[in-house]
């Protein structure tokens, strides 16, 4: 009777011992949740929390009005830059700042919850790192990209040569620059390897026109058929921005000689324009009858 009573013991104190131990936690708790000195460190914490919430949205706004500003000031640049491009450069420079001021925001918050920031921000770091050298590539791309569009290396609707690649810019991008070539061909370029660009785009293009004719023609005749052929080319061309001039032999062969004519006109137009030239002086020579070997 003794063995069967002894559990019976033992299961009694266990549940006395239990009774025990959850009013002594009650207790705590009720203490613990009525003490004035918790709620006001709480409200508190509720209070900063919201005091940095209020200062990083009223930075992240003046961030942004300031880039606008600037934005506005660049437009209004005696140079008339591209339009879409600052409207690029301020959109990544507003994500920029709003990302930073985030961060900070972010980082203050968990200050507030006596988080330890050190072992955080050194994992962070780490991690960063990590990232950094598994994506080179795609972070040299978007730097790059960056510089092209800030220092206005060459727009949208620019005829361009990067390395081998020659053709009219579709797109630029913070990665990727695409290339149209006159052909039809698409060539996406990645920014990282963009290490030299041609632009052809930005000064008036240069026709140079060289005209052979028979040893034996009169010169002086040609040069003014010439001059006076390429005079009327400039008044029905409006792709010349000045009169094109005759400078005059250029070479000595055993059988002919050959003259220069030069044209400036508007950029990218110098095919179309030797190409007319071209046409008109072939036709006059022709006319009289003057030998092209």
């Amino acid at each position: 009777m003794y063995r069967t009573q002894l559990p019976l013991l033992t299961e009694v104190k266990t549940i006395k011992e239990w009774e025990q131990s959850w009013f002594t936690v009650r207790q705590k708790f009720v203490g613990y949740i009525t003490d004035p000195e918790i709620w006001v460190g709480l409200l508190l914490v509720v209070l900063k929390i919201a005091l940095i919430y209020i200062v990083a949205r009223l930075l992240t706004k003046i961030a942004q009005r300031a880039v606008e500003q600037l934005i506005i000031t660049r437009d209004k640049n005696p140079l008339k830059l591209d339009t879409r491009r600052t409207k690029t450069i301020g959109k990544l420079m507003g994500n920029i700042l709003t990302y930073v001021v985030n961060f900070i925001m972010i980082l203050m918050i968990l200050g507030q919850f006596n988080i330890n920031l050190g072992p955080l921000l050194a994992g962070a770091g780490v991690v960063g790192l990590a990232i950094g050298f598994g994506a080179q590539s795609l972070v040299k791309d978007v730097i790059t990209g960056f510089f092209i569009i800030f220092e206005d290396q060459f727009a949208v609707g620019d005829v361009v040569q990067i390395g081998t690649f020659k053709g009219t810019v579709e797109e630029i991008g913070l990665r990727i620059t695409r290339v149209r070539s006159w052909t039809g061909e698409i060539y996406i370029i990645p920014n990282g390897t963009i290490t030299q660009v041609t632009n052809f785009s930005i000064h008036n293009s240069l026709a140079v026109i060289d005209v052979p004719v028979s040893r034996e023609s009169d010169v002086e005749k040609v040069r003014k058929l010439l001059e006076d052929t390429i005079k009327k080319g400039y008044e029905e061309n409006s792709d010349l921005v000045k009169e094109p001039q005759v400078l005059g032999v250029q070479t000595v062969g055993g059988s002919e000689i050959t003259l220069r004519v030069t044209a400036e006109c508007k950029p990218n137009t110098s095919s179309s324009v030797t190409r007319k030239l071209n046409d008109k002086i072939r036709k006059v020579l022709q006319e009289q009858q003057i030998d092209m070997p």
